[in-house]
């Protein structure tokens, strides 16, 4: 009966028949077998895939076995309709698209790409995660998938919901739990928490988006203010009302972190200088933007309004403090023809971009300069600085070490 329950709760708040949604262990569970048994039931149309190339890692590493035709995004974030149009083929068996982005919270046309794909016969797939606690996902989706505790229930939970008339094959080992479509016994006190929790969020939602749509908005507005060379990123209108992200020049991530956390702010980062792989965030990546000094706040139900303005007079002593400590190291430079180089190798985020930053204003209008780097965020990173300075990214090269990164003085 608490089974029966929670699923007609969880249901509701989905948007579908309680007999087409499954609890599955996690939502990584559910996007995995989700995938799995979308392209199983499909496996006669063909093994192509769309994605977004934004989507979370969850997607992408699902989607790894097949061919996959990943859909650009702008510098917003966002797909466009139209390319999905673009990308549909006669062997495309599945689409992706999550309801929102996790790291800088743009909100995804998901009614519109769900019409272009039903047009096709193909069934669509939401990544609903990050936007379910806020509201059911509109348009004419075929599956979905979630994770409780992105609303704030307890971890161990995720939903997976397909349409009735979707051909869906479930892969593994099944039993007769959960139509055969998640083995072994429901975690039962987390399943009823899940549901209780996503019905107790969704009743304040209206409300408290309002709320933090204008703490956020105060962020975006003061932090570019407050600190110099900052880039805020993500949609300022279509997204969730938490989150909003920003990068900042010449700052390390995971010291900025730091710096905040000793400050009592627990912020994200989807930094390029991760101190586990020290590569981009393929968010930041796709969509072209700085991703150094990335950082990532997520306002949770109930943060005051003393909170932020207290984050917003510690930020900028922060970041000073990271920039301090990092230095602008005079950088090694020689002449290759009639471009100045700076040479990088060896060195990590933001440090390319700082020696780049130290050497343009000795470069004429027209002149050119070429960062030596081996550094992989140096692909990303400089591109997005010519951007924010308005100088002229002519492109890369190949150099005996690493890669040359040409950039051209226009002002």
């Amino acid at each position: 009966m608490l089974l029966d329950a929670a699923r007609e709760a969880a249901a509701e708040a989905v948007g579908c028949r309680p007999d087409e949604l499954t609890f599955t262990s996690s939502g990584t569970r559910a996007v995995h077998d989700g995938i799995a048994g979308a392209l199983a039931g499909r496996r006669r149309i063909g093994r192509h895939l769309i994605v977004s190339a934004v989507e979370h890692s969850s997607v992408l590493h699902s989607a790894e076995p097949f061919e996959v035709t990943e859909v650009p995004v702008s510098r917003t974030g966002a797909v466009s309709p139209q390319s999905y149009v673009e990308a549909l083929r006669l062997d495309t068996a599945l689409a992706c698209l999550q309801s929102a982005n996790h790291e800088v919270g743009t909100v995804q046309p998901v009614a519109e790409v769900a019409a272009v794909c039903r047009r096709a016969g193909v069934p669509l797939l939401v990544d609903a995660a990050q936007s379910l606690g806020w509201g059911p996902v509109g348009g004419e989706w075929s599956l979905l998938t979630a994770s409780a505790h992105k609303w704030g229930g307890p971890s161990g939970v995720g939903l997976l919901a397909v349409r009735k008339g979707v051909r869906f094959s479930p892969q593994g080992p099944t039993d007769e739990r959960e139509s055969g479509r998640a083995p072994g016994f429901e975690n039962l006190p987390a399943v009823v928490a899940a549901a209780a929790s996503l019905r107790a969020v969704r009743a304040e939602a209206a409300q408290e988006a309002v709320r933090l749509r204008e703490l956020t908005a105060r962020i975006r507005a003061r932090v570019p203010q407050l600190v110099a060379d900052v880039e805020v990123v993500g949609d300022p209108e279509h997204r969730l009302p938490g989150i909003v992200t920003f990068s900042c020049l010449y700052v390390d991530g995971e010291t900025l972190l730091h710096e905040l956390d000793r400050a009592g702010f627990s912020v994200s980062s989807g930094s390029s200088c991760t101190s586990s792989t020290l590569t981009p965030s393929h968010v930041l990546k796709a969509m072209g933007v700085l991703s150094e000094g990335n950082v990532r706040i997520s306002l949770p139900f109930g943060a005051v309004s003393e909170e932020v303005d207290r984050f917003l007079e510690v930020l900028p002593g922060a970041v000073t403090a990271v920039r301090e400590k990092l230095g602008a190291p005079t950088p090694t430079t020689a002449v290759h023809g009639d471009a100045l180089v700076v040479d990088a190798l060896g060195k990590r985020c933001p440090i390319p971009v700082i020696e780049l930053a130290k050497v343009i204003g000795d470069v004429p209008v027209g002149g050119t300069v070429r960062v030596l780097s081996d550094d992989e965020a140096a692909r990303l990173d400089i591109p997005a600085w010519c951007e924010m300075r308005e100088q002229e990214y002519v492109g890369e090269e190949p150099a005996e070490s690493g890669t040359a990164y040409v950039i051209r003085r226009i002002r």
